[in-house]
């Protein structure tokens, strides 16, 4: 893969790949017209196998617990997402990198659906009401972003109009007591308790789903699976050590040697840990990169 599909030089003005953010709005809208269509022609029963509910789960439809999070109400409703997304996950997707950064939406979306459906048990106007929306998993993405990045400024349009900045921290806070007012009394059918799942996943998984993530590869059996995939599948990417040639710095080294070299294995790093997870010499060297690019 060459520096130009990198994600981490997006600041600097060089093409880069299609991110996974924009990849899943994408995807969202896709299948927004092909659920529009079924639904409109009444050609398959999107509702029945696809829509998340106790009825469907009860049925032993448990792909509705991910299928749910790319089907919408109406264009309101996946426009509001697809912006959120778009603004709040490019940042994850650069800090947590592509794998973790999906595996925080997605599990997101399954622990606010969960949670739904059991506040619906309690509740009877939600008991047999559907639920659809990638919500829970952007509002995961907010409160992630939040707990990461508490003092960051970030102007938001009430209305879509009127322009009001605020830090991260606050701006969490107000998702969370709309959430909360809108659990405690119940009036619309807005999956309040989906949102509250999303927002515990999020801060939980940048808090602590490091720490999780470590521990279950240290269990015995999980060794023995890594070891596995090292020699069925990609062998030489499981043995790579992220050690820097003393040559990174070379002026004199041809350019594309020196991508190739010492910038390529720092940017798979970036891809698999994120950008956090760099230690000082290598972005010193990502810096020379840049500097080498904006010479040639």
């Amino acid at each position: 893969m060459s520096l130009y599909d990198r994600t981490y030089m997006r600041r600097s003005g060089f093409k880069v790949r299609r991110s996974l953010t924009v990849n899943l709005i994408i995807l969202n809208s896709v299948i927004f017209v092909l659920q529009s269509v079924c639904l409109f022609y009444d050609v398959f029963p999107v509702r029945k196998y696809f829509y998340l509910s106790l009825q469907g789960l009860a049925s032993g439809y448990f792909w509705q617990l991910i299928t749910f999070q790319f089907l919408h109400s109406d264009i309101i409703h996946i426009l509001i997402n697809c912006v959120v997304l778009y603004f709040f996950g490019r940042s994850m997707e650069d800090y947590l990198g592509r794998s973790r950064f999906l595996k925080l939406y997605l599990l997101s979306g399954v622990i606010g659906g969960v949670l739904q459906i059991l506040f619906g048990l309690a509740v009877p106007m939600y008991r047999n009401q559907a639920v659809v929306g990638a919500s829970a998993g952007v509002f995961g993405l907010v409160a992630a972003f939040a707990a990461l990045f508490p003092e960051q400024p970030l102007t938001a349009l009430i209305a879509f109009i009127i322009p009001v900045t605020m830090r991260a921290k606050y701006l969490l806070l107000i998702e969370l007591l709309i959430t909360l007012y809108g659990l405690l009394f119940p009036t619309s059918p807005v999956a309040h308790a989906a949102h509250l799942g999303g927002i515990i996943t999020g801060i939980v998984y940048v808090r602590w789903g490091t720490r999780f993530e470590k521990f279950f590869r240290s269990l015995p059996h999980r060794k023995a699976s890594i070891k596995k995939e090292k020699r069925i599948t990609v062998p030489e990417v499981k043995t790579v050590k992220w050690e820097i040639d003393e040559r990174a710095e070379d002026e004199d080294l041809p350019t594309e040697e020196f991508m190739r070299r010492e910038v390529d294995p720092i940017l798979d790093k970036i891809a698999a840990h994120g950008i956090q997870s760099l230690t000082e010499k290598e972005r010193k060297i990502l810096e020379a990169a840049r500097q080498k690019m904006s010479k040639k």
